[in-house]
């Protein structure tokens, strides 16, 4: 089913909801700079296949650039001004995540993000920002505008990326999933060979996989806690 929406954050959206029933989960996509919401169908469709009971909602970016939409500005951005770009554009968009998981009344556990390139930049440092945003970030061929001082709480990170990427090389996302990894987050990180800077199924399916598979940290140390107190007794 698809089915044009408005948000505060975006002109239109793709959407794809369950054929009966309230949605159970929440996907926000986000596009990278440059394109629009269709850039994103084919994760729509994937999260769909997997997921056919969640809210799948691909945005449009609210400004406006030659040959589509853009999350923040590039015109004149730099190493010195990107982050503060990044910045500026968070405090609109976690309204709109906001407003869209209050919509079906859903819980921040079970609304994920997930971003291509500009869009994965949103998506990863909204929940450096914003604790109880989402539950889970799929990042493809994305990066860091602030190098992460602290892990995401209770957020599972699934870097994804092609090691051709000429746009945002795959090493800074391996230098940060590795940092992340020391500061305690929940992460997984893939890098497929040739691939470069595109939304690959590859990478698609990848994800699918870390989404069914991942087992974040703190529910082992639950499960063995629990079992810890059941022996105990």
């Amino acid at each position: 089913m698809n089915t044009p929406l408005l948000a505060p954050f975006a002109s239109r959206a793709v959407a794809m909801l369950p054929d009966k029933g309230v949605p159970d989960l929440l996907f926000l996509l986000l596009h990278g700079a440059g394109a629009d919401a269709a850039q994103m169908r084919p994760l729509a469709q994937a999260l769909r296949a997997q997921y056919p009971q969640a809210a799948v909602l691909a945005l449009n970016a609210p400004l406006t650039v030659d040959g589509g939409q853009q999350w923040y500005s590039l015109d004149g951005c730099n190493d010195d001004n990107h982050a503060e770009r990044v910045t500026a554009a968070l405090p609109a968009f976690i309204a709109t995540v906001r407003s869209w998981a209050a919509q079906w009344e859903l819980p921040w556990q079970q609304v994920a993000l997930g971003g291509f390139s500009q869009g994965a930049v949103l998506a990863l440092e909204a929940v450096q920002a914003e604790a109880q945003l989402a539950g889970r970030v799929l990042a493809f061929a994305g990066a860091y505008a602030t190098p992460p001082a602290q892990a995401p709480h209770e957020v599972s990170l699934h870097i994804l990326h092609g090691q051709l990427d000429p746009v945002l090389p795959h090493q800074d996302q391996v230098t940060a999933a590795r940092r992340l990894v020391q500061l305690g987050a929940d992460i997984t990180a893939d890098v497929l060979p040739d691939i470069g800077h595109e939304l690959h199924p590859e990478l698609i399916e990848r994800a699918m996989h870390q989404l069914r598979s991942f087992l974040p940290a703190r529910m082992w140390k639950e499960a063995m806690q629990a079992a810890k107190e059941q022996k105990l007794d």
